[in-house]
């Protein structure tokens, strides 16, 4: 997208985000407006350039800081957080984590989990499956969408037992 941005604009991307600051503009749509009209841009490079202004993108933040803003007002459950990458990390050494605004991504070669504190009391694991019947507490992906096929809610820490690691393993090889 930066290098988009290079193109099309003949500016880095520092430079937008200067003429942003320089602008006094704070909220996202006034930037977005801003930017569109009065420097031509598309939707998507507006959006690109006031997200990295105001450093609320997750690519802004460092990883350990979106995990740890996932779980400020849900403390009680980062220790399941911690024992489900306790858990994938040894499956291989070839396990990403990669932390998002909102969620955990675990890739191999693809993403093959996601982990979301969802509500105050439920955590989701979203997996991706190959071809796997949905059953029981193995659910339709729900609020996944097509990021995952299949979904388990964790509502305490005695719900990641030994079938939630059989089907995280199971994900994790599939995506090898």
């Amino acid at each position: 997208m930066e290098k988009g941005l290079l193109e099309k604009t003949g500016q880095s991307l520092d430079h937008w985000i200067k003429v942003v600051k320089d602008s006094g503009l704070q909220k996202h749509g006034q930037i977005l407006k801003f930017l569109k009209s009065d420097h031509n841009f598309t939707h998507g490079y507006a959006n690109f350039v006031s997200l990295k202004a105001r450093a609320s993108d997750a690519a802004s933040q460092a990883p350990e800081d979106l995990v740890t803003d996932q779980y400020e007002k849900k403390s009680h459950m980062l220790p399941w957080y911690e024992k489900i990458i306790q858990i994938i990390q040894k499956f291989g050494s070839d396990v990403e984590i990669v932390p998002k605004k909102s969620s955990v991504s675990l890739r191999r070669n693809r993403q093959f989990a996601l982990i979301q504190p969802s509500t105050k009391t439920r955590m989701d694991l979203g997996l991706k499956f190959n071809d796997r019947p949905i059953d029981g507490r193995l659910e339709s992906s729900g609020p996944f969408g097509a990021m995952c096929t299949h979904r388990v809610q964790i509502k305490q820490l005695e719900d990641i037992d030994d079938q939630l690691v059989d089907w995280l393993k199971a994900a994790y090889d599939e995506a090898g």
